[in-house]
């Protein structure tokens, strides 16, 4: 019995050990199977990492182009030749024979006023002169008289002073009356309401039947032929300004742009704002303009430097910085440029520094976009299954 139980013992101990070893076995298997899965597999790849595919209508590379200089100034258009139509003395308006928007012609008689007043000063001072004329032939006898008399004697040198200092002084009040008669005179020519110029009636400032004093307005008369556009320019900028170059002059309400020119520049800055005015001049022979319509001055300024540049599409902003995204060497990299000039009509950025003509720049601004990320440039992308997804374009960049 007891070499029986030995045996069993002995056949147990060895069934253990059979089992140990397959165990071991299968694990060295395992061991291996894995260490053939990863035979030829670089340690920088990360397992699940794809590449990001772009089409050529995605990427730009930087090129060189002239880009004119702009400066823009906008401002109400004004009428220079405006002129305002005023009493020059006390009375009654009786009528005005136009209306606002009437035109009118220079030398038009555009209404009536009551001088009646003015008309008996004038006659009152027209008898005045007549009155020193009086005196002063009154003067002249006298004084003729007394050089007689002085001749032989009859009286003293004194009086003939006296006499001659008579005389000029009627002569001198002969001319004082004859001053205040002339400006009665002016000013009742003046008083008539004729328009000075020819143009449109802007505003009548009185009515008929109102009692009006010396210099009160009584209608505005605008020339439309010639219109002004006046608008700040940097001090910075000026200095590329010069009297008689052409401008576009974008107008509100007209659809075509309108040729200006510059008429004049102020000779200095206004206080506080470091800008200098400039004043356009706009023919407007068939007044198809109005004053008081806005507008928007565009100065062009060429340029004869051919200048590296990209599309402002191509630009994002990052912490104040103006950066672009880059593939070179098959993965993506965000590169920090500098920035000039500014092309608003072709929409392209001049870049001073950070880029070469051969770089290529993604042209459009993608979400999530991660700086080493493999990239590459593929005429038609894979389907979305095999490659993630790059975005869509968006506004603004990470």
């Amino acid at each position: 019995m007891a070499a029986i139980r030995l045996t069993n013992s002995r056949r147990k101990l060895w069934l253990m050990g059979a089992v140990a070893a397959a165990v071991l076995a299968a694990g060295a298997g395992v061991t291996v199977f894995a260490s053939k899965g990863d035979e030829g597999k670089k340690p920088d790849d990360k397992p699940g990492q794809a590449v990001l595919e772009f089409v050529p209508s995605e990427v730009v590379t930087p090129k060189r182009v002239s880009m004119p200089g702009l400066i823009e100034f906008s401002g109400p258009l004004v009428a220079p030749g405006t002129v305002i139509v005023r009493a020059k003395s006390t009375g009654s308006l009786l009528s005005l024979s136009v209306a606002e928007g009437s035109r009118v012609k220079a030398g038009q008689v555009l209404g009536q006023i009551d001088l009646e007043e003015l008309r008996y000063r004038i006659a009152e001072r027209s008898a005045a002169v007549e009155s020193a004329r009086a005196q002063l032939d009154q003067a002249e006898r006298h004084y003729k008289a007394s050089q007689g008399l002085a001749a032989q004697n009859f009286i003293a040198s004194t009086a003939l002073d006296t006499s001659r200092a008579s005389m000029e002084s009627a002569r001198a009040q002969l001319l004082s009356a004859k001053a205040q008669l002339d400006t009665s005179q002016v000013t009742l020519r003046q008083a008539a309401l004729i328009s000075p110029i020819n143009g449109i009636v802007a505003k009548r400032h009185a009515l008929p039947g109102e009692k009006l004093a010396p210099e009160q307005q009584i209608l505005s008369i605008i020339d439309l032929s010639r219109l002004e556009l006046a608008g700040l320019v940097g001090t910075h900028e000026v200095s590329r300004l010069k009297p008689g170059m052409a401008v576009q002059v974008r107008v509100e309400g007209v659809e075509a742009p309108v040729e200006a020119r510059i008429a004049r520049i102020a000779p200095a800055a206004e206080p506080g704002t470091r800008s200098i005015g400039v004043t356009l001049e706009l023919s407007n022979p068939q007044e198809s303009l109005r004053a008081g319509q806005y507008a928007l001055a565009r100065v062009q300024l060429p340029d004869e430097t051919q200048r590296l540049s990209l599309p402002e599409t191509a630009l994002s902003s990052n912490s104040g910085q103006e950066q672009v995204w880059l593939i070179e060497n098959g993965a993506l990299l965000r590169r920090i440029v500098t920035t000039g000039r500014r092309d608003v009509r072709e929409g392209r950025v001049e870049i001073l520094n950070g880029l070469n003509e051969q770089a290529q720049v993604l042209g459009a601004r993608f979400d999530n976009l991660r700086e080493g990320a493999k990239a590459t440039v593929v005429q038609t992308k894979s389907a979305p299954a095999k490659v993630a997804a790059a975005a869509s374009p968006k506004s603004q960049a990470n």
